[in-house]
């Protein structure tokens, strides 16, 4: 393993330290709670939004703490659920008049933290809201989830909420709108290699040289299948006909199309993979009215990529479009 490390235990802080350092105006690092939230919060008019999960699919969840997106992360360990007590302490700091917006990817240990938190931060006399996101299609009958996961669908309901809250969105709405992205998004993802998380120092699993994943997690969780490697053209066939077939999504359609890389994909086979999928799309009848490409979601240094649709409404595209100011900035 050739990574940038130091104690693997100590990867997560100062992982937040260092994003906190970069941007001292804007966010506040919590060491005692893996917590980075924005300076400006709790405010008194508007919800507070939350999201937690593991660490390792940065720019989620850390890296999208800002104006328009979310109040604060307290992630987890490497592919590991937040301790209840971060949940638990983090919704006490962002407490609002408003409430507090918690956003859960649907995974047993996730649900379960935040559930917990929720019952002790409500015991103290905080109101709070909880949305589920389980866009990815890949999981039909599972064994090792509680059913469909959250991957990188989750940036469209966070997006859209963050934007509303910004607005002054009261806590229902919040809601309301969230579920409904949620449940007009879709997403299906593949591998072309494993990752190592730095505690491990080895690959979560094995991909031979011509394999591939196809409908694999983003813990490294197992796909579909396995098969021999297929050209980008076919790859992008599998993932949007898995997509387009489960809402299922018609001619007619307005969408917004993202290609999500998992942390090792380059730039220029992310673009490759969404040409090819706009175009199929279009042949479809299906019309691509806001357009993402790049790491959103990602899973440690993993090669390979999720395609999510998330179909359109004005009410969405106008959240969509609404500013937003996060860690990540661009020149």
């Amino acid at each position: 393993m050739k990574k940038f490390v130091n104690d693997p235990r100590q990867f997560v802080p100062e992982m937040l330290k260092g994003i906190a350092l970069a941007n001292p105006d804007t966010l506040r690092y919590v060491p005692e709670y893996n917590l980075i939230m924005r300076t400006d919060a709790p405010r008194d008019d508007k919800v507070s939004v939350i999201q937690g999960s593991g660490s390792g699919h940065e720019p989620a969840h850390v890296m999208i703490v800002g104006k328009g997106m979310l109040d604060a992360a307290c992630p987890g360990d490497v592919f590991a659920a937040p301790p209840m007590d971060y949940v638990y302490e983090t919704s006490k700091l962002l407490a609002s008049p408003k409430g507090v917006l918690h956003i859960i990817n649907n995974y047993t240990g996730d649900r379960m933290a935040f559930e917990m938190g929720q019952e002790m931060a409500e015991a103290d006399g905080i109101t709070i809201g909880t949305l589920i996101v389980d866009d990815d299609v890949a999981v039909k009958d599972s064994t090792y989830t509680v059913g469909r996961r959250g991957v990188a669908g989750n940036f469209f309901v966070i997006k859209t909420v963050g934007a509303a809250s910004e607005q002054g969105a009261d806590l229902g709405e919040l809601l309301r709108i969230g579920n409904k992205v949620n449940s007009v998004t879709r997403t299906m993802g593949m591998a072309l290699t494993s990752c190592t998380p730095p505690a491990k120092g080895s690959p979560l699993f094995e991909l031979g040289d011509d394999e591939m994943e196809m409908g694999v997690g983003i813990h490294g969780e197992p796909g579909r299948r396995r098969e021999k490697l297929a050209s980008a053209n076919a790859i992008v066939d599998e993932l949007l006909e898995a997509v387009v077939s489960d809402l299922p999504f018609t001619s007619g359609d307005n969408v917004a199309l993202m290609v999500n890389g998992l942390g090792g994909t380059p730039i220029s086979e992310l673009y490759l993979l969404y040409g090819y999928a706009h175009e199929q799309l279009a042949k479809r009848g299906i019309r691509v009215g806001r357009s993402y490409v790049g790491e959103y979601c990602t899973s440690l240094d993993m090669a390979g990529a999720s395609i999510t649709l998330s179909r359109l409404d004005d009410e969405i595209a106008s959240l969509l479009a609404a500013p937003a100011e996060i860690a990540i900035r661009t020149f």
